[in-house]
């Protein structure tokens, strides 16, 4: 599938995402001596209420009572394995994970990108992601402000808060971190329950 053709069914997947009930959300952190990571979930589940195949429209009604209608594009697999009651959900999740770095490199930015199709004949679903490393550069810290500068591989610079005075004290001008940013949505499809 071509990565334009794939963006746009993560964009209308995310904005049906908006459009649906509140979701689950879940954000959690975790600190080390040399690097801390944020990560959040958001899921979102509804069923299926209604299927028209000549313009592969599917209605969408949440736990709440949201009714939300989606046109899938034809790159979307398995459409016709669709049926009234299935259960749909919509999972987005993000993650940052910054640590400060032992040896000196060179400042850089690499980006990868993950996708993922169900199988054919099996339930419509796939998942879409990236994944961006940054190794930049401490050009500065202030411990008053409790700011650290970050300068990335193309000469942009970043000011970072840092709450914890211990963390700050660590960091250094000269000095090195490298930022992982990664992103996943995922849609899955579940059978209606048997009565």
């Amino acid at each position: 599938m071509k990565r334009t053709k794939l963006f746009s069914i993560v964009v209308v997947a995310l904005m049906a995402q908006a459009a649906l009930a509140q979701p689950q959300t879940n954000v959690e952190v975790t600190k080390g001596p040399d690097q801390t990571t944020v990560k959040g979930m958001s899921k979102i589940t509804a069923t299926v209420v209604g299927i028209d195949k000549a313009t592969r429209t599917v209605t969408l009604k949440t736990a709440a009572g949201k009714i939300v209608e989606l046109e899938v594009t034809n790159d979307a697999r398995n459409f016709d394995q669709l049926a009234l009651g299935d259960m749909v959900t919509a999972t987005y999740s993000e993650a940052l994970t910054i640590s400060l770095m032992k040896e000196k490199g060179q400042a850089s930015h690499a980006e990868r990108a993950t996708e993922q199709r169900s199988a054919p004949g099996a339930k419509p679903g796939g998942m879409v992601g990236r994944e961006v490393t940054v190794i930049a550069d401490i050009v500065a810290v202030d411990h008053k402000a409790k700011t650290v500068t970050l300068k990335g591989p193309k000469g942009n610079t970043v000011d970072l808060k840092v709450e914890d005075p211990e963390r700050l004290k660590r960091l250094h001008k000269g000095e090195q971190v490298e930022a992982v940013y990664t992103e996943a949505f995922a849609i899955s499809v579940e059978p209606a329950a048997k009565k």
